[in-house]
């Protein structure tokens, strides 16, 4: 799943590993996640908006498969 939780850090002067320190989680986890390796689950995608006061969907981008 892509993601914004790069460009969100950027504007708010956070690093990976402060960002993870307020959502409790380790700065792996985040990298992981602004790679695309990793898909947080609903209650991690809940903190991050609301730390940076947006919605999920401002966040992440969700990319609907074509059924064959």
């Amino acid at each position: 799943m892509k993601n914004k939780i790069k460009v969100y850090r950027a504007m708010h002067d956070l690093t990976q590993e402060n960002l993870a320190e307020r959502v409790g989680v380790t700065r792996q986890t985040i990298h992981a996640i602004e790679k695309g390796k990793y898909d947080p689950s609903l209650e991690l995608a809940f903190k991050l908006a609301g730390l940076f006061d947006v919605r999920i969907e401002d966040i992440f981008l969700y990319e609907s498969q074509e059924l064959i």
